[in-house]
């Protein structure tokens, strides 16, 4: 009964998001052009919380449970599990004031209304899986750049999505690089919980319902470990024992 309703209510989702982005492009390259990057974030931020009302229509909440005592003045590495498409707007949001960037795959650069311009012009860093030795060079010119801007990173450290919720092993290589390069940062590991249901049924109908809950752990500081390993093993731990099985 639930996955006949979710047919009619995921097509007027679809119209909505659709419409959102749409809406979004041109705004966005006023925004970057004319005005600059404080103003092309400011759309990008709006663009997310709007985004998130059209997940609304299918049901869905959000609980982004994020410590205040996170400082702005120092470079943030976001590392969370990934469950769906649907953990970014959330982080982007309710993080906002850390302006949230992203490690993403190139495809993703190309032919997405609103989604591929911010990842091509806020910020953000492009990779192609096929060539890692060029990743890692990306990542590290990315680094520099949070670094310099005081920005968040947000890094996926499983590659791709989980589809039933259930972590899969952390890769290392960027997260190390992206440590090696932005010496003075702050960790954030996130447990994001629940996001998959969004898309229980595959793309077509959307799950509805689903409660999709963040947990931003408390931050680590870089310089207080000499073995990144060390480090690595400990995020992956805290996150993954947060995720509800």
């Amino acid at each position: 009964m639930m996955k006949l309703l979710a047919y009619p209510i995921t097509i007027i989702y679809f119209f909505f998001f659709a419409l959102s982005l749409i809406v979004f492009h041109p705004i966005q390259w006023i925004c970057f052009n004319m005005f600059g990057y404080k103003a092309h974030k400011k759309s990008v931020d709006v663009l997310q919380f709007f985004l998130m009302r059209c997940l609304n229509i299918l049901g869905t909440r959000f609980t982004f449970n994020n410590p205040h005592n996170i400082p702005t003045d120092r470079p943030l590495i976001i590392v969370a599990n990934h469950q769906s498409t649907y953990d970014i707007p959330p982080i982007i949001w309710y993080m906002r004031k850390h302006h949230v960037k992203f490690v993403s795959k190139k495809e993703l650069g190309k032919g997405i209304p609103s989604v591929s311009y911010n990842l091509r012009h806020g910020g953000s860093v492009l990779i192609d899986r096929r060539k890692p030795v060029e990743s890692l060079a990306a990542i590290k010119t990315f680094a520099h750049r949070i670094a310099k801007h005081n920005w968040a990173a947000v890094i996926f450290p499983e590659g791709t999505r989980s589809r039933t919720g259930a972590p899969k092993p952390f890769k290392t290589k960027g997260l190390k690089t992206m440590f090696e390069n932005t010496p003075n940062a702050l960790i954030a590991p996130i447990t994001i919980n629940n996001s998959w249901k969004t898309l229980r049924y595959g793309k077509f109908p959307m799950g509805i319902g689903a409660h999709i809950k963040f947990k931003v752990h408390e931050p680590l500081d870089l310089n207080d470990f000499k073995n990144h390993d060390d480090l690595i093993q400990q995020l992956e731990t805290t996150i993954t024992t947060a995720i509800i099985k």
